[in-house]
């Protein structure tokens, strides 16, 4: 067995550096962070599969550092926002501009439109310049001011279009596939010998994003969330025999469902893409569903919409940004349930809603604010030290500095051995529906006590 108190090796969590760091830190009210002042944090396989047995790693912590490796009245920055929207964008937006120009009095910072694309002159999207005028007021708004796109670039050109604008320090704001993008423009950039900073800012409204404990505008899309779960529970109990259903974003991650499950004690069925269902049979879902309606008289069933898959055909199509395209899970546990109960003769009514674009488009709550906040401001002070090839991330509580490598290894997703959804399980209380044929050793671990 694997010595628990093993550390990580070092070489994995290390932050690259553009050359050493010789300016006095302008700024004149904090607590200066020294590059050897770490994290120490257990990992286990949910982190990353080639874990056997769980050790500790050392994470070097994020903050302002006493000296700087840009001159600011030299240096310009350039933020772009890519893929789909999220609650908090403008957020992250603006703390970066706010700290750049406030704090450190960089010279300039730009914005670039519509994501990857407007790096490429072709696409015709000009870049502007932020400001904390134009900013201020951002923050009450969703969506991404900057507007954004899907879609690979090639990283020479970006590189090329760094150069051109003369940016000191790129940030990006994006899921794990602009991660997968940003390691690459970083590497291109270290390729050429060039001296520009690009930081991350982890943004997935699915929340699986690997080593980031909670990503930004999950919280908000949660408490939206709640919101249609609510309403739809209010239609499933108005008629006899009413099932309300709601699906929610989750393409391979279930984190949405189950925590909105979890906040809402109405949902009765939640189904995510970890955890695999049958429609028919013992442990199938009709047949739990029409002994539900027969006892309470009304059901609600939250699905995320990458559930359910192995029951619908693949149309081998991908989307802009790589991704398979999803089959309408909505779609066919309608169409099911209603022939189910059809042939039995049986009422009923059922009501379909699908917040996915309200949840995702509205204003950060006050949570998530707070959090984009300290991520907009880490990523500059780590960008003024001359760190790059890096995000910002909270990992267990503590804001932290994390390589490309590591956080674009796996996608994180739901632990369905875990104590948390054992917890979905019982407030559900759907144990009967169980994963498919040859899985049930995993339904029994998760439905389990693990202390036992």
């Amino acid at each position: 067995m694997t010595d628990v108190n093993a550390v990580f090796p070092s070489q994995d969590t290390a932050i690259p550096v553009l050359g050493p760091a010789k300016i006095p830190s302008p700024l004149p009210y904090c607590r200066f962070v020294t590059d050897e002042a770490k994290a120490r944090i257990e990992l286990t396989s949910e982190d990353l599969d080639d874990i056997a047995s769980p050790c500790f790693a050392q994470f070097e912590i994020a903050g302002p550092r006493g000296k700087i490796y840009f001159d600011a009245s030299k240096a310009k920055a350039a933020i772009v926002t890519c893929g789909g929207l999220c609650p908090g964008i403008n957020d992250v937006i603006r703390a970066i501009v706010m700290e750049a120009h406030h704090n450190y009095g960089i010279a300039a910072t730009l914005g670039i439109r519509f994501g990857l694309q407007g790096f490429i002159p072709a696409y015709g999207h000009p870049a502007v310049e932020l400001t904390p005028a134009g900013v201020t007021d951002i923050h009450q708004f969703g969506g991404t001011m900057l507007g954004s796109s899907r879609g690979p670039q090639a990283p020479a050109d970006i590189v090329d279009a760094l150069e051109r604008l003369n940016v000191s320090m790129l940030f990006i704001i994006g899921g794990d596939g602009t991660m997968r993008a940003s390691r690459k423009i970083q590497e291109e950039i270290t390729a050429r010998r060039g001296k520009i900073s690009v930081i991350g800012v982890p943004k997935t409204i699915d929340n699986d994003i690997s080593f980031v404990t909670r990503s930004f505008g999950f919280d908000t899309a949660v408490e939206k969330a709640t919101e249609s779960i609510r309403c739809a529970h209010t239609e499933a109990k108005g008629v006899l025999n009413g099932v309300g259903l709601v699906k929610v974003m989750g393409r391979e991650s279930g984190f949405i469902a189950a925590q909105a499950t979890l906040a809402l004690k109405e949902v009765n069925y939640v189904l995510v893409p970890e955890y695999p269902f049958e429609l028919y049979g013992e442990h199938g879902l009709l047949p739990s569903l029409e002994k539900r309606l027969a006892r309470r008289r009304h059901a609600v069933i939250v699905a995320a919409e990458g559930a359910g898959q192995h029951l619908l055909a693949s149309s081998g199509r991908k989307d802009a940004s790589g991704n398979p395209v999803l089959g309408d899970v909505a779609g066919l546990l309608t169409q099911e349930i209603q022939d189910y109960f059809k042939t039995r003769n049986l009422p009923l009514t059922l009501k379909y809603i699908d917040p996915s674009y309200i949840i995702r488009s509205v204003p950060a709550n006050a949570n998530d604010r707070v959090y984009c906040g300290f991520l907009g401001q880490h990523a500059v002070h780590a960008a003024m030290a001359g760190k790059t090839g890096m995000v910002v991330s909270k990992l267990f509580g503590r804001y932290v500095h994390l390589p490309f490598d590591l956080v674009t290894r796996k996608r994180k997703r739901l632990n369905i051995a875990s104590d948390y959804w054992r917890a979905v399980l019982e407030s559900t209380g759907q144990q009967g529906v169980t994963p498919l044929p040859g899985d049930e050793a995993v339904h029994d671990a998760a439905c389990a006590d693990e202390t036992t």
